[in-house]
């Protein structure tokens, strides 16, 4: 991998998916997607269940590679970097975090998960770990909940907690890029309300692509929409001009509720 890409991987914040399709086996989850995701903005992701949003969200950080019989088509760009060219994938991870929607703290210590992703990539000095650990739980919005608790199991907290401690410890090595899949489904309003406030905050130097089954979420907190049905990319405007006058009679339907 030559070095100017490297730095280009961690320099880029900007997404671009030209032509994409991806099947799992013989079944075609995505067809012929084409998207611009522009930097430090906040792009969500609508549609029904099973309609390509997660899959395509995955192929982000090449999550996807880690599923037997996955093929990839089209080309996706971070930057001007093609990601399934000669890239080093944990360089790529690395820079392209991704939460889950379901919270998957590891089982250690509080601080151990969020020093986790900086101690495999280099960092071991305590002063150096002690000043992330306390800066990304700042930026989670839970320094005050937990300083007290460091050294305490992250299994022990409450499901909200443990969800804004994934996002810390994604933070922790400073990803350009944060990929939400579905993080507040499972959330109370509390909890939902403060994972809002964070991705409000974070887009001034963070690119966030979020997948939503919540449409007033998407209204909420996103700058751009983009409507998948049946593996296609239907409808992908400001999100605005989606919710007040999409173009797409299907895009209408779901977002009214008639459908999805």
């Amino acid at each position: 991998m030559k070095e100017n890409q490297k730095n280009d991987t961690i320099i880029a914040q900007s997404i671009s998916v030209r032509d994409a399709s991806l099947w799992y086996g013989d079944f075609q989850a995505l067809k012929n997607i084409s998207i611009e995701i522009p930097e430090k903005k906040i792009t969500a992701f609508i549609g029904p269940s099973g309609c390509g949003k997660s899959t395509l969200l995955k192929c982000f950080n090449r999550m996807n590679d880690l599923v037997e019989g996955c093929k990839v088509t089209g080309n996706f760009l971070i930057g001007d970097i093609d990601i399934y060219g000669k890239v080093d994938v944990n360089e790529l991870r690395k820079n392209v975090g991704m939460v889950f929607q379901k919270p998957n703290p590891f089982p250690m210590s509080v601080y151990d998960n969020i020093a986790y992703g900086p101690r495999t990539f280099g960092i071991h000095k305590r002063k150096e770990l002690d000043i992330i650990v306390e800066k990304s739980l700042r930026q989670a919005a839970m320094w005050e909940e937990l300083k007290d608790r460091l050294n305490k199991s992250a299994l022990g907290l409450s499901g909200g907690q443990q969800q804004r401690l994934c996002i810390a410890r994604a933070l922790a090595v400073k990803p350009k890029i944060l990929l939400m899949d579905e993080p507040t489904s499972a959330l109370d309003p509390i909890s939902t309300g403060k994972i809002e406030e964070l991705c409000e905050e974070l887009k001034e130097s963070t690119t966030i692509v979020i997948v939503t089954h919540n449409m007033q979420q998407a209204t909420r907190i996103s700058d751009y929409t983009g409507f998948f049905l049946m593996g296609e990319l239907l409808e992908y405007a400001e999100t605005d001009e989606i919710f007040t006058s999409p173009k797409d009679e299907k895009t209408e339907k779901y977002i009214t509720g008639r459908f999805g």
